[in-house]
């Protein structure tokens, strides 16, 4: 059985893509800022399009901080994208003194290596070993900023997927039923589709009480 999936209204991302392809595969997703509800969701996606500052503002002060990195702490099935997982992280060189919600070890710093900026483009995704949600394929990426590689990202359990745009740089990370993506799977055909069916179906058994 599909659980239940709430999209976080966050106020800055276009949520229509994602609803979209969380509904060819059969959800039908709910859309809410209510703390409690992300709390007690079965799985909850975390999208985001713009400046690193004004995602953690929104979050903030819809009182969602708290319940959004309890449920990554908890290993519960939560899906970041794009700026989302940027904030999973502990700050971000876009906007200096301003905390992430820290729950990845990482830093976002600017793409450094990239011809231009923003990078728009398709992108081959390459997963470590220890991933099992991330598969080899390709990948389409909105972006400026990406997660630093990180050691602790792996010393803390997270299984890490690079990409190359002009430098190499971190693509997604997965722990158990929590995933993070720079790119838009959503937007990314079928190597997205299958990448979320893939994380519905952790989602489930994580919900049915086995082992994500």
């Amino acid at each position: 059985m599909r659980p239940e999936v709430v999209l976080v209204r966050t106020g800055v991302a276009n949520v229509a893509s994602v609803t979209a392809a969380l509904r060819r595969l059969g959800v039908e997703p709910r859309l809410s800022d209510d703390p409690g509800v992300i709390r007690e969701a079965a799985a909850v996606v975390l999208p985001g399009v713009g400046a690193f500052g004004a995602g953690m503002e929104r979050l903030d002060a819809a009182g969602l901080v708290t319940p959004l990195r309890a449920r990554v702490e908890r290993g519960e099935p939560t899906l970041a994208i794009c700026l989302g997982v940027q904030l999973l992280g502990i700050e971000s060189e876009e906007e200096p003194g301003v905390p992430g919600l820290g729950v990845a070890p990482a830093r976002t710093r600017r793409l450094m290596g990239a011809p231009r900026l923003p990078h728009f483009g398709w992108n081959e995704v390459a997963p470590d070993p220890g991933c099992t949600i991330i598969q080899p394929g390709e990948a389409y990426f909105a972006h400026s900023y990406r997660l630093d590689d990180s050691a602790a990202l792996a010393a803390e359990g997270w299984a890490v997927a690079r990409s190359n745009e002009g430098e190499p740089f971190v693509a997604a990370i997965e722990r158990g039923a929590v995933l993070g993506c720079q790119f838009h799977p959503e937007l990314s055909g079928a190597f997205g589709a299958a990448l979320l069916e893939r994380w519905l179906e952790r989602a489930a058994v994580a919900c049915a009480g086995g082992v994500a």
